[in-house]
């Protein structure tokens, strides 16, 4: 009998947990375990620590399987990393830093770098295969129109997955920024202005004293990109 100590831990974001169903599979050079529940509640900025028991060494862990299932509403999860401490003290590393959404599995590399030629395992070949394929699927490149840089070939931001997008936070803060200076420029006269500006003077009254010095210094090197009368 063989018994690894396991540590999964959730991120620190909003949002991050889940009281979705967990599992974990770890999978050796010499054989791999039962698939394992870890918990059904995860916690954001929160650790969860297990042990599985194996009939047997599995040898160097070089992959994890993390399983997501859910009873009846969806609520993804951010799993930050998984360590695993091997009968004979060796730990091993699975950095994550993904969401996990829907009922899915994901399966993550031992962290140390390594090149294909170091791949010697035929499980880790094929989850190499795999990966790549994912990911020639997911960004895939489309004209936008002829003589235009090629753009990402999806209609909306949504379409994506959701590691790629924004966190929460992030698009939050983003779009209140983009409010605030919005309505900023609106109340100085300056995104609805109709007519040209009369001086650099009068530019300056739109910006505060160190932006304005810092506007100032930049516009008298710089081409304009609208005429002054």
């Amino acid at each position: 009998m063989a018994t690894y100590k396991v540590t999964v831990a959730t991120g620190d974001m909003v949002e991050a947990g889940t009281k979705n169903f967990i599992s974990i599979t770890l999978v050796g050079s010499y054989g791999e375990s039962r698939q394992t529940t870890i918990s059904f509640l995860f916690q954001p900025g929160k650790e969860k620590s297990l042990s599985v028991h194996c009939g047997q060494d599995l040898g160097p862990i070089v992959l994890i399987r993390l399983h997501k299932w859910r009873l009846f509403l969806e609520d993804a999860w951010f799993c930050k990393d998984v360590r695993v401490t091997a009968p004979n003290g060796t730990l091993y590393r699975f950095p994550c830093y993904q969401w996990l959404e829907g009922v899915t599995t994901l399966e993550v590399r031992e962290g140390s770098g390594k090149k294909l030629v170091d791949d010697k395992l035929q499980i880790l070949k094929e989850h190499r295969r795999r990966e790549l394929a994912a990911r020639q699927e997911a960004y895939q490149w489309k004209n936008f129109a002829q003589g235009w840089p090629r753009c990402l070939s999806v209609d909306s931001i949504s379409e994506l997955d959701s590691n790629i997008q924004f966190s929460c936070i992030r698009a939050t803060n983003f779009t209140g920024f983009l409010i605030f200076q919005g309505a900023s420029h609106i109340l100085s006269g300056f995104l609805l202005r109709r007519t040209s500006w009369n001086s650099l003077d009068e530019m300056r009254t739109i910006f505060s004293r160190t932006q304005g010095r810092d506007i100032g210094g930049c516009l008298s090197c710089c081409p304009l990109p609208f005429p002054l009368h």
